[in-house]
């Protein structure tokens, strides 16, 4: 069993050029039209497909979680290349480091880095079974 998020921008080809040339997430697959493929890309366990086009009145609000190796250096290099930074990299209350930019459609997306000491980073479960 798999799953993916589907996103239906208003310019396919700038989302698209956004999310493989920008955040560098890695290309999957791609199908349909070769004029206009769609494109599937990895999206860390999960994947992430830009296909298809939005109807006037948009999706709800929708936000994606990705986590990054270092945060900070993805704030300079996000910023160099023009990308509107929401909300620049800050620890929450909860531990992870956070940073928030929006896509081409105004998608707000939650770069993440997770400290070396946060429980998302250790084994929770009782040693010795169960």
């Amino acid at each position: 069993m798999s799953s993916r998020i589907l996103l239906r921008p208003a310019d396919p080809g700038k989302s698209q050029a956004f999310y493989r040339d920008t955040l560098s997430l890695a290309v999957y697959r791609e199908f349909g039209d070769p004029e206009n493929p769609g494109l599937v890309f990895f999206l860390g366990n999960g994947m992430l497909e830009v296909s298809g086009q939005r109807d006037a009145e948009g999706p709800g609000r929708m936000e994606l979680w990705i986590q990054v190796r270092d945060v900070q250096a993805e704030h300079r290099r996000l910023q160099d290349a023009g990308v509107p930074i929401l909300r620049a990299p800050q620890q929450e209350p909860w531990g992870l480091i956070e940073m928030w930019i929006a896509d081409p459609d105004g998608v707000r997306i939650v770069l993440v880095e997770i400290p070396a000491d946060h429980p998302l980073r250790r084994d929770q479960r009782p040693l010795g079974g169960s």
